[in-house]
This record gives structure tokens, sequence and C-alpha cells, in this order.
């Protein structure tokens, strides 16, 4: 039985691609869904395999879109739905997602052989919060002339600053000296790590 539908929606005010700017919709709706059969699912539904041409009826009584979101399924799964709510939707969760998703950046801390305790423990204070931030921290120490020459003070200073940051931060490397610096790199605890580390203690 065909379709009564107008346009490319059966309900009025519904997505209709000739008035979208971009000519191929997202997904595969209405007649543009070419296969035999398809499995509706949807609210209001019973779910279940229909040929092509039933599902379009069902969405269309309901007033909504017959939706193709699972292409891959046999047969492809098809929703009734609200074609513009559920790309408003799914844009939305979209938006949240990255908006939640805080890339992390990796925080330089410099630090030279000499490094006194007053400059350490404010040095050691930044990198507590941007590890706590969700940051990585890459401390390094920075040789000199003949500095160089006391390479065993910085890997202590190094191998200090990861102690004290043991509770935020856990090393990815040991200290390793490249050119005239040595580096240590540290990865921020996850909430679950620092429980097991506390328990272990």
């Amino acid at each position: 039985m065909a379709v009564p539908f107008k346009g490319n929606s059966g309900a009025k005010g519904r997505f209709n691609p000739r008035f979208n700017r971009n000519p191929e919709p997202e997904h595969r709706i209405n007649e543009r869904i070419r296969v035999p059969q398809v499995r509706l699912v949807g609210d209001n539904v019973t779910v279940g395999v229909y040929t092509t041409q039933e599902a379009l009826k069902i969405a269309y009584d309901l007033e909504l879109d017959l939706v193709e979101i699972s292409p891959q399924a046999d047969p492809p799964v098809c929703k009734a739905i609200d074609y513009k709510k559920f790309l408003y939707e799914k844009k939305k969760k979209e938006k949240e997602m990255k908006a939640n998703a805080k890339q992390s950046e990796v925080k330089e801390v410099r630090f030279t052989p000499g490094t006194d305790d007053h400059d350490f423990d404010f040095k050691a204070k930044h990198a507590e919060n941007f590890l706590k931030e969700g940051n990585k921290v890459k401390a390094y120490v920075q040789f000199k002339g003949r500095a160089i020459m006391f390479k065993e003070r910085g890997e202590l200073v190094l191998l200090k600053f990861a102690e004290r940051l043991a509770e935020f931060g856990q090393p990815e490397t040991l200290p390793k000296l490249e050119g005239k610096r040595m580096f240590l790199m540290l990865a921020p605890k996850s909430a679950k790590k620092k429980k097991e580390d506390k328990k272990e203690s």
C-alpha cells in the first residue's frame, strides 16, 4: 500500500531535505530508506521487523519520521522519531560531551641543580595544582655551562619532586638526560588510584 507522503515527511513542519542547507541528511530518512524491510523501534510502536512500506505507514500515522539509525544491522534498524528533535538532542549531547572532555595539557616546571627549598616548594605547589586539574607535568633541570658536572644533583631534585607529589601524580619516566636538560614526566592520578594508594599505606 502506498503511503500518502507529501514532500519528505508525513508531519507538518518536520525535516525536509529540500529546505536543508546540506542536501544529504546525516541519516537516511523516510523514502530515502530503500531496503525491503527494517527492524522498527521507538516509542508507541510495536518493536519488530516490518516491510519498509509498513514501517513508513506506522511512522506517518504517528506524525513522525522513519530514521535509519543502524544501517549495518540485518535488517537495518529504524526508529520512528521527530527527526528535527532527534538532531537537536544529538547536537546538544555532543556539545555537552565536548565541554566536559577537558583537554589535558603538559605543564612545564623548571629547576636548576641549585634550586633552593623555597623555590622548590613554590614550584611543587604549582605542579600539584596542575595535576589536580588533570594536566601532566614535565619537570626538568636546566644545566648551564659546567653545571652538567652536577647531573646527580639534578636527578635528586627530580626524584624529590616526584616523591613530594606522589599523592597527586605518578612518574611516566625516570629522570632522563637529553642534552643539557634532565626531565621527568608526571601524569595525574585518578581518584580510584589515589584511594588504592591510601589503602596500601
